[in-house]
């Protein structure tokens, strides 16, 4: 079977791509460095020439809304379109935890994703996951200066490997609209993890929480970015990924 991954090139992507293999599948790697432009289509209907699913894990980094629904909603839009017309029988989208209780723009985009792509062309599932195990170092980068001030907030991190197989077995089935949440096995503040990276990585960095005013920073404080319900969670822990990766 031929299984494209849109953002096949990224951090949840080239494990997908690696899963599909894998489980003994052919993957269809479809991002601007193959040739494939998802904002305006361009190459998608070449690229799913024979695909039976399609895994959509692209992403835009950005905190404004606009931005962000702008992006996720054009390459829906241009994907379904392209699927239909090639004959794709699974669209599979990868969203995340709590994006129906937080009002952060972001969350709010992914939720509009979602709502475009179940209500499009192919019969579909939408997989939530929570924050990844590289979720941490990604937000560290992005705190300049000698001191690391992070929201406090409450995680269940998973490891990306073990979403991207969870979204291969979920395309190689039949479409369930909503899939059940993945999470990580244990419950973190994100300020102890942050601790636990700059020490695992040598830095002599201070790490200060703080609370994110607004409703946003409730949802991230109060556990609404965690699962709700009973579900698949995943086996690697936060150490066991991060000893790992600094070896």
């Amino acid at each position: 079977m031929r299984i494209a991954v849109a953002g096949g090139t990224g951090v949840v992507g080239t494990h997908v791509v690696e899963a599909v293999s894998g489980a003994g599948h052919e993957p269809v790697v479809i991002a601007r460095s193959r040739g494939v432009d998802l904002t305006t289509g361009a190459g998608l209907d070449d690229a799913l020439d024979g695909v039976s699913a399609v895994v959509d894990v692209s992403n835009v980094t950005t905190l404004s809304r606009r931005t962000a629904e702008r992006f996720f909603v054009r390459v829906s839009e241009n994907l379904l379109a392209a699927a239909h017309r090639a004959g794709v029988r699974h669209h599979v989208l990868l969203s995340i935890v709590g994006v129906d209780r937080s009002p952060l723009g972001y969350y709010r985009a992914k939720l509009r994703q979602e709502e475009v792509v179940l209500a499009g062309p192919l019969p579909a599932t939408v997989l939530r996951a929570t924050q990844f195990h590289e979720f941490v170092d990604q937000s560290l980068a992005r705190v300049p200066g000698p001191v690391a001030v992070v929201p406090r907030m409450r995680m269940q991190p998973v490891a990306a490997s073990e979403v991207a197989a969870h979204l291969v077995e979920i395309a190689l089935g039949e479409p369930q609209r909503r899939a059940a949440d993945l999470a990580g096995p244990q419950v973190h503040e994100f300020a102890d993890l942050a601790r636990e990276v700059t020490a695992a990585r040598g830095l002599r960095r201070p790490v200060l929480p703080v609370r994110v005013p607004g409703g946003a920073g409730r949802a991230m404080s109060d556990g609404s970015l965690l699962p709700a319900e009973d579900g698949p969670r995943g086996r690697i822990t936060f150490r066991e990924w991060l000893d790992a990766d600094v070896r």
